[in-house]
């Protein structure tokens, strides 16, 4: 009936499915009426007219093969009706099959498995990547929409998003390569068909790690604090030092800064030993601050740095020390016991017990006895004048083991003046000529002396010499002469250091038979003492005083005051009293020669002797002198008496070849000579 004729068939009709076609009409009749119906060859479609007994048959189209509307979405057959007649006529009709979508098809993704990297600092809102499936379907059935499914792990759910309709994937979160790693996001493409049909794909997202951790460096264990005599190597804490970053960046080198006595030693990956590299010093630094520092391999590479205090503890290893090796005290004479001579001060640099420090006088090189500044009762030990010039003090200090120091303390005792100047007696040393010595005091102490001058002696010729001695030393010993009585113009005159008493003019007989001269001897001390002597000087005749001169006369004679005043009362029987007194002085005279070459050449007992293990030095205003082994004589002069404060010492030389010397008193011309 038409030459053309549209068909609509669903993509989803099943195989033997029929469509009822238009049969053709023929105006003939008979067998020329009958018609047979062919279809172009189609893989898809046949037709096939209805069998059975009904005048007029249907003709349908039959699906012999499923459709594809994504295969095939158009079929053009041409269907041909044929008569029985002969010759056989035929008549054509295009049929045009259109084949309707059906929701046969799923979307599909271009990829199966998207493979992203990405920097661990990648800001919020960066594209991540964007996926794109197809659905070859058509109208709804082919709009896709986008969703992620899951997300490994699934704690980072909210770490990525999805735009539905145009598949492009942005990061919503930061991310942290030392938390995660890896994503793998399941995303999935659904069509708006019904019921949709939907596929899926996955996104692995790879973070790449970045330098943003700095290392860390903690101390696991801490010995402390170090004894400052542990020896080199000593573990003085443990380290772990890590960095959560990965390769460079993950690579940590450390140090000790300030570089000193301390080190690091790497036990095993991560941790580190602080050793001890030198020999510590508590006296010199009692506490360190060690930083130990940390660097990455990152470019900026980053720091860290951990402080370590370590105190150090004190070892008794540091002796007392006095600021000085020898000390010199001067001490005044006459102080009281108990007086304070002299302060020392030891120096420990140690602390606590190690460093309190006790102080005793040592005397072990004196008699090998050890004495403690401090004494109890029971009785008192002797010592010898030795310890009290030098000895030495010890400082102890109450470590464990104890350490000690020493130091020698020179004792030198100062002068003062506590002596008045005493008178000696004369050179002749007879009883008539003995000695009156005067009471050593403040006051003035007087002694009457006689001597013999002649009228008619020249000026400056000397009638006798007051001769005096200090027991004071220095300054305070220096003695000066003053004539004190007659004031004026007196015919003799003293000599101020010499104690001469000359004539300061000729003499006349005007001058009297006697004067009488006091004279006044002082040291030179400060208050100054004195003493007077009262000389009386008869004048007589040139023969008498000649004959006096030559029986040795013209030495002093020591009387009492009230002998002299007796002496005076006998000037009538002169003569006959100068021939006794001749007589007698020259009887004492030989006398006294006797005694004087007895005295002079008798040996004197030692008041110290014996040898002495060290040297002593001494050193004063008034001289120096140095001696070991001493040996300590009383001196005595021609002239005078012996003074108990001068001594001779020995040389420290090595003993002389031959026999042992004893130790016993050597004769007094080989002490004069050493």
């Amino acid at each position: 009936p038409a030459a053309r004729k549209n068909l609509s068939i669903a993509e989803s009709s099943v195989v033997g499915s029929r469509f009822l076609l238009e049969r053709a009409s023929d105006a003939d009749i008979g067998a020329n009426a009958q018609l047979s119906y062919t279809l172009s060859h189609s893989e898809h479609f046949k037709v096939q007219e209805e069998n059975s007994n009904s005048r007029t048959k249907s003709l349908f189209l039959i699906i012999t093969k499923l459709l594809d509307r994504e295969t095939v979405p158009v079929h053009q057959l041409v269907l041909t009706a044929s008569d029985g007649g002969r010759p056989s006529l035929t008549g054509t009709m295009k049929l045009v099959i259109s084949v309707l979508d059906a929701n046969d098809n799923a979307p599909q993704f271009n990829q199966s498995v998207y493979n992203v990297h990405l920097p661990e600092d990648a800001i919020e809102g960066m594209l991540v990547t964007r996926v794109n499936a197809t659905d070859p379907d058509e109208g709804s059935n082919r709009d896709v929409k986008y969703e992620i499914d899951t997300v490994v792990p699934l704690s980072s759910s909210e770490v990525f998003s999805i735009d539905a309709d145009s598949g492009e994937i942005t990061l919503t979160n930061a991310l942290d390569y030392e938390a995660v790693t890896m994503y793998e996001l399941h995303v999935k493409a659904t069509d708006k068909a019904t019921p949709p049909l939907s596929s899926q794909c996955k996104v692995v997202v790879e973070v790449l790690d970045v330098n943003d951790n700095a290392p860390e460096v903690w101390v696991t264990s801490l010995s402390v604090p170090v004894p400052e005599d542990a020896s080199v190597g000593t573990v003085v804490a443990l380290l772990s030092v890590s960095d959560r970053d990965s390769g460079a960046n993950g690579r940590v080198r450390c140090w000790v800064w300030p570089s000193g006595p301390f080190g690091l030693e790497a036990t095993f990956l991560g941790s580190y030993s602080l050793v001890l590299r030198e020999a510590l010093d508590r006296e010199r630094v009692s506490e360190y601050e060690v930083e130990v520092r940390a660097e990455d391999g990152g470019s900026p590479a980053l720091r860290a740095s951990r402080g370590v205090r370590v105190p150090v503890s004190d070892v008794n290893d540091n002796a007392p020390a006095f600021s000085q090796a020898v000390y010199t005290v001067l001490a005044r004479e006459n102080n009281l016991a108990g007086a304070e001579l002299a302060r020392l001060w030891a120096r420990d640099p140690d602390e606590a017990g190690n460093g309190r420090v006790s102080y005793s006088v040592w005397e072990g090189g004196v008699g090998g006895a050890s004495g403690s500044s401090s004494s109890g009762g029971g009785g008192s030990v002797w010592r010898p004048a030795s310890s009290y010039v030098s000895f030495e003090v010890r400082a102890v200090d109450a470590g464990e083991p104890p350490l000690c120091g020493n130091a020698t303390v020179q004792l030198f005792v100062l002068d003062e003046n506590d002596n008045a100047p005493a008178l000696l007696p004369s050179a002749g040393g007879g009883p008539e000529a003995g000695a009156v010595s005067l009471e050593a005091s403040a006051g003035l102490g007087s002694e009457t002396l006689w001597a013999w001058a002649a009228w008619g002696a020249p000026a400056g010729q000397v009638v006798a010499k007051i001769r005096a001695v200090d027991a004071d030393s220095g300054y305070n010993a220096w003695l000066r002469y003053e004539l004190w009585e007659p004031r004026g113009k007196s015919p003799f005159r003293v000599g101020l250091y010499s104690g001469e008493v000359s004539t300061a003019r000729a003499l006349e007989e005007a001058d009297g038979p006697r004067q009488r001269l006091v004279i006044v001897v002082r040291d030179h001390g400060e208050p100054a003492r004195s003493a007077t002597a009262t000389l009386s000087v008869s004048l007589v005749e040139g023969a008498e005083a000649a004959l006096a001169a030559g029986a040795g006369s013209s030495s002093l004679v020591a009387r009492s005051a009230v002998g002299g005043e007796s002496g005076s009362g006998a000037t009538a029987a002169t003569n006959v009293w100068l021939v006794v007194a001749i007589c007698a002085v020259s009887s004492l005279f030989l006398l006294a020669v006797v005694l004087y070459g007895a005295s002079r050449w008798a040996p004197r007992a030692a008041v110290l002797a014996g040898p002495g293990p060290t040297t002593l030095v001494c050193a004063s205003e008034v001289g120096s002198w140095s001696y070991s082994q001493r040996h300590s004589r009383s001196l005595c002069v021609a002239d005078g008496a012996g003074k108990s404060d001068l001594m001779v010492f020995s040389p420290n030389f090595p003993p002389p070849p031959g026999p042992a010397i004893k130790d016993t008193q050597p004769e007094l011309p080989a002490l004069l000579g050493t």
